[in-house]
């Protein structure tokens, strides 16, 4: 088992300890994280990123997404024929048994859509950043000849 000491990300950031705890308790956990089904996360462009779900056999009735709060939920579970009106397999190798994929997503991403093409579940994701939260320039205004000075004018 792997361990990474986080004490230089503790001193020189502020307000990251929840991020830092979240990657080291993301290290102990790797061996009980699900490996089906497979999946990519892409940065698309800036802010823009895609994940992409190998989900062969499902339909799209098949597949339920849920984002709530900072969390993406995808869900997939088959409808359809019962086993015993199958076939007889030799082999059966493309799963297609009931899943649950969670990820935790960055404050201000969205998911902004979905789409089911080849097998393969694409879920797109963008980080929109409010007005507010940007950053902006502030401008210094020196104390020579051009600032203002405010004089007390109240009576004595």
């Amino acid at each position: 088992m792997r361990h990474f000491d986080l004490t230089p990300l503790y001193r020189s950031t502020v307000g990251f300890d929840r991020l830092a705890s979240l990657i080291n308790s993301a290290g102990s956990l790797e061996g009980d994280t699900p490996a089906y089904p497979p999946y990519n996360i892409e940065l698309i462009g800036e802010n823009q990123y895609r994940i992409t779900m190998a989900v062969a056999g499902f339909a799209e009735k098949d597949i339920d997404i849920e984002a709530k709060e900072n969390s993406l939920t995808v869900r997939g579970e088959q409808t359809g024929t019962s086993e015993s009106e199958e076939s007889e397999y030799l082999h059966r190798g493309i799963a297609t048994r009931t899943f649950e994929r969670r990820f935790q997503l960055e404050e201000h991403v969205e998911v902004k859509g979905a789409a089911l093409e080849n097998g393969l579940l694409h879920i797109d994701l963008v980080r929109e950043i409010p007005e507010a939260m940007k950053p902006r320039t502030i401008s210094i205004n020196g104390g020579g000849k051009d600032a203002k000075v405010i004089e007390n004018k109240s009576k004595s």
